[in-house]
Protein backbone atom coordinates (compact mmCIF):
# COMPACT_ATOMS: atom_id res chain seq x y z
CA UNK A 1 0.00 0.00 0.00
CA UNK A 2 1.29 3.43 -1.11
CA UNK A 3 0.04 6.94 0.45
CA UNK A 4 1.70 10.43 0.65
CA UNK A 5 1.74 12.96 2.56
CA UNK A 6 2.49 16.75 1.93
CA UNK A 7 2.64 19.85 3.95
CA UNK A 8 2.91 23.06 3.05
CA UNK A 9 2.03 26.73 4.41
CA UNK A 10 -1.52 27.94 4.92
CA UNK A 11 -1.08 30.17 2.40
CA UNK A 12 -0.68 27.67 -0.70
CA UNK A 13 -3.36 27.29 -2.82
CA UNK A 14 -2.94 23.84 -4.39
CA UNK A 15 -3.89 20.99 -2.74
CA UNK A 16 -2.32 18.48 -3.73
CA UNK A 17 1.30 20.23 -4.67
CA UNK A 18 2.60 19.89 -7.77
CA UNK A 19 5.29 18.13 -6.27
CA UNK A 20 2.69 15.36 -4.60
CA UNK A 21 1.71 15.09 -7.95
CA UNK A 22 4.98 14.57 -9.76
CA UNK A 23 5.92 11.98 -6.87
CA UNK A 24 2.53 10.32 -7.17
CA UNK A 25 2.70 9.85 -10.96
CA UNK A 26 6.46 8.66 -10.23
CA UNK A 27 5.04 5.53 -8.54
CA UNK A 28 2.16 5.39 -11.29
CA UNK A 29 4.74 4.78 -13.86
CA UNK A 30 6.41 1.67 -11.70
CA UNK A 31 3.66 0.08 -9.94
CA UNK A 32 0.29 -1.21 -10.16
CA UNK A 33 -1.03 1.97 -9.05
CA UNK A 34 -2.95 3.93 -11.62
CA UNK A 35 -4.34 7.40 -10.09
CA UNK A 36 -3.93 9.64 -7.20
CA UNK A 37 -6.87 11.16 -5.14
CA UNK A 38 -7.31 13.37 -2.23
CA UNK A 39 -10.09 10.95 -1.33
CA UNK A 40 -9.51 7.31 0.17
CA UNK A 41 -10.77 6.05 -3.18
CA UNK A 42 -9.90 2.42 -4.35
CA UNK A 43 -7.03 -0.04 -4.09
CA UNK A 44 -5.63 1.63 -7.53
CA UNK A 45 -5.72 4.39 -5.92
CA UNK A 46 -2.56 6.32 -4.09
CA UNK A 47 -3.75 8.61 -1.41
CA UNK A 48 -3.03 11.98 -0.91
CA UNK A 49 -3.31 13.85 2.40
CA UNK A 50 -2.73 17.70 2.31
CA UNK A 51 -2.19 19.39 4.46
CA UNK A 52 -1.98 23.06 5.50
CA UNK A 53 -0.83 24.41 8.83
CA UNK A 54 1.50 27.30 10.04
CA UNK A 55 3.91 28.95 8.25
CA UNK A 56 5.56 25.27 6.59
CA UNK A 57 7.96 25.83 3.80
CA UNK A 58 7.08 22.15 2.65
CA UNK A 59 7.47 18.63 3.67
CA UNK A 60 6.60 15.30 1.08
CA UNK A 61 6.47 12.07 2.65
CA UNK A 62 5.80 8.57 0.66
CA UNK A 63 4.99 5.37 2.39
CA UNK A 64 5.20 1.85 1.44
CA UNK A 65 3.22 -0.29 3.90
CA UNK A 66 2.43 -3.81 4.41
CA UNK A 67 1.37 -6.21 7.18
CA UNK A 68 5.28 -6.75 7.36
CA UNK A 69 6.96 -3.33 7.57
CA UNK A 70 6.76 0.10 6.54
CA UNK A 71 9.53 2.38 4.30
CA UNK A 72 9.20 6.54 4.75
CA UNK A 73 10.76 8.58 2.29
CA UNK A 74 10.85 11.94 3.35
CA UNK A 75 12.07 15.52 2.27
CA UNK A 76 11.78 18.34 4.72
CA UNK A 77 12.04 21.76 3.30
CA UNK A 78 13.61 23.91 6.14
CA UNK A 79 13.01 27.51 4.70
CA UNK A 80 11.81 28.54 1.21
CA UNK A 81 15.85 29.40 0.08
CA UNK A 82 16.18 26.29 -2.42
CA UNK A 83 12.68 27.12 -3.90
CA UNK A 84 14.17 30.64 -4.23
CA UNK A 85 17.73 29.18 -5.67
CA UNK A 86 15.76 27.04 -8.52
CA UNK A 87 13.70 29.80 -9.56
CA UNK A 88 16.78 31.98 -10.18
CA UNK A 89 18.82 28.79 -11.98
CA UNK A 90 15.52 27.91 -14.04
CA UNK A 91 15.72 31.88 -15.42
CA UNK A 92 19.21 31.89 -16.43
CA UNK A 93 18.72 28.87 -18.33
CA UNK A 94 15.75 29.81 -19.70
CA UNK A 95 17.64 33.18 -20.83
CA UNK A 96 17.00 33.21 -24.98
CA UNK A 97 15.41 29.73 -25.23
CA UNK A 98 11.24 29.74 -26.68
CA UNK A 99 8.91 26.53 -25.94
CA UNK A 100 7.34 24.96 -23.04
CA UNK A 101 9.76 23.80 -20.26
CA UNK A 102 10.05 21.98 -17.08
CA UNK A 103 13.06 21.50 -14.35
CA UNK A 104 13.47 18.04 -15.74
CA UNK A 105 14.79 20.07 -18.70
CA UNK A 106 16.82 22.65 -16.95
CA UNK A 107 18.29 19.83 -14.48
CA UNK A 108 18.87 17.85 -18.05
CA UNK A 109 17.27 14.69 -16.72
CA UNK A 110 16.38 12.06 -19.82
Amino acid sequence: NVTMEEIHHIHKLDAPSGTAISLAQGVIENSKYSNWTLDNGTESDIHIEAVRTGEVPGTHTVTYDSGIDSIEIKHTAHNREGFALGAVIAAEWLAGKQGIFSMRDVLNIK
